[in-house]
């Protein structure tokens, strides 16, 4: 195919780091980015160029457009970390050339060129060429979410405990862990804030959906705890709710931070207890788990999230498609609608 020499894209307004605390809410995306035309990138040796179809929002990349990402920003250039479409080019590299042609699911956190355009540039070891039974968004949606819960529940295995706790869990990340875990046999236990969400998170496997904006919380959580035995706490919000459910865990529990959904400041009820409790804090981060992993493992993990989308056993719920020119002033909506995921599509 013949490649554009230009290409629209929602390009990065500012460089660096913020030093502006906020949450990962985007109550005004136009502050942050803007749709502009830029060159097409030309892939390096090791790299691939993506014709887009799909790219997906995250938290991770909320944050990231804000500033307050473990990555800088870089001004003039596309948002997104995400996405899915063809290999229509790449570089001298003899593993990047076989991708010509295919459609996979990319990530471009190490390219530094973002999903949310026309085409992207991708690491081609990073890329998953996808099976037939994966759909574009399922796609799109394929690696930050699919394969941190893989990995995360992975973690909560060799615990060896069965139930174990999950802030945010109406999220796509924590119905997708939920999934897995009430096949195996596990015991989610579910943190929410609304009433409306506990009967979709006791669909999607939890053995308990707390609200924990309910007078009778704190009582119900202290019992549920004494019940479950949980040990591992997967949290994206922190704040002072994590730190009173941290509190009430037994000993030896894990607090495993993957998020910080709540800026207030995040308090340990009782530090002893990482003393005398053997209680520990630890976080997630995808990005070091695929470093770190054994080529193995990442293999297997890749292929599970692939069958599991291919057979049924995980969806993608969808908010929106979006497309890339009217990104600036429906995404900010769209995303604050609740237990749905949001997509650019160029």
């Amino acid at each position: 195919m013949t490649i554009p020499p230009t290409m629209k894209a929602l390009l990065l307004k500012h460089d660096g780091y913020s030093a502006e605390s906020s949450d990962a809410s985007l109550a005004d995306m136009g502050s942050f980015v803007e749709l502009g035309e830029i060159g097409v990138p030309a892939p390096g040796a090791s790299q691939v160029l993506v014709k887009v179809r799909t790219a997906a929002i995250n938290p991770s990349d909320v944050m990231f457009v804000k500033g307050l990402y473990g990555q800088p920003r870089h001004k003039g250039q596309p948002a997104g970390f995400e996405g899915v479409g063809e290999v229509v080019a790449a570089g001298e590299d003899a593993a990047a050339q076989k991708l010509v042609g295919a459609r996979v699911a990319f990530p471009t956190g190490l390219s530094n060129w973002g999903a949310w355009a026309e085409y992207a540039v991708a690491e081609a070891a990073a890329c998953i060429p996808l099976i037939d039974g994966v759909n574009d968004v399922d796609g799109a949606a394929m690696i930050v979410n699919p394969l941190t819960a893989l990995a995360m529940f992975g973690i909560v295995k060799e615990e060896g405990e069965k139930a174990f706790v999950l802030t945010a869990a109406a999220s796509q990340l924590c119905k997708l862990i939920m999934g897995v875990a009430a096949e195996d046999g596990y015991r989610p236990i579910a943190i929410v804030r609304r009433d409306d969400q506990i009967p979709l998170l006791e669909k999607a496997g939890a053995a308990h959906v707390l609200n924990a904006s309910a007078p009778d919380f704190e009582t119900t959580l202290k019992t549920v705890m004494k019940q479950e035995q949980p040990r591992i706490l997967l949290d994206a919000v922190t704040g002072p709710l994590a730190g009173q459910i941290f509190n009430a865990m037994p000993k030896r529990a894990r607090w495993i931070v993957y998020g910080r959904l709540d800026t207030q400041t995040t308090p340990i009820p009782e530090p002893g207890q990482l003393i005398f409790m053997r209680k520990r804090i630890e976080g997630f981060w995808l990005t070091d788990w695929l470093r770190n992993a054994a080529p193995e493992r990442r293999v297997a993990v890749v292929m599970e999230a692939q069958k599991r989308f291919a057979d049924g056993r995980w969806s993608t719920d969808v908010t929106a498609i979006v497309p890339l020119d009217e990104a600036i002033d429906r995404v900010p909506g769209e995303l604050a609608k609740p237990n749905g995921k949001v997509f650019i599509e160029p």
